[in-house]
This record gives structure tokens, sequence and C-alpha cells, in this order.
């Protein structure tokens, strides 16, 4: 499992997290979309890495603005990329 959480610009009100939800949740590969309005940050959930281009297409498609990846979160009991590799 893959989990990585993005800034998004703009969002003031429940209305932009629904809206952002809703388009990050339809791109292929995402199991999982959590926004956090107060921070601005969405955590998408998959089972292998999705494009950050198709996230940000999604969330331009919402009406805001992808601020860039905040971070990558190894799976649970793994590394980042299944190589064992990261640090």
């Amino acid at each position: 499992m893959t989990v990585m959480t993005y800034q998004v610009e703009g969002m003031t009100c429940g209305h932009c997290v629904n809206a952002v939800t809703q388009e990050v949740g339809k791109v292929a590969g995402v199991s999982g979309v959590e926004v956090d309005l107060g921070s601005g940050s969405v955590k998408v959930t998959s089972a292998a890495p999705v494009d950050a281009a198709l996230i940000g297409a999604a969330v331009e498609e919402a009406g805001y603005e992808l601020g860039g990846t905040v971070e990558l979160l190894p799976q649970a009991g793994g590394s980042c990329c299944g190589s064992g590799g990261c640090h």
C-alpha cells in the first residue's frame, strides 16, 4: 500500500473538501482519499503508486491547485518502494 500526501491550494470550506475528495477518488488506482481543510492536505491511499500528474489533474478538475507532494509513507511492514532500500 502506498500513501501520498499532497498540498492543495484554495480550499476554504466543506464544499471544497467534498469536491476534491470526489475527483481524486475517481483516479484509477486510488483506494482512499482523506482531505484536511485546516492544513490543506490530501492523503491519497493506493495499492501501487499513482502518478502525481493524475492527482493534480483531478484536483484541478475540482477547481483547485496542487501545491506539491508532501510525503510518501511506507507500506505497513515494508519500504515505500518495495525494495527494502528506502531510508
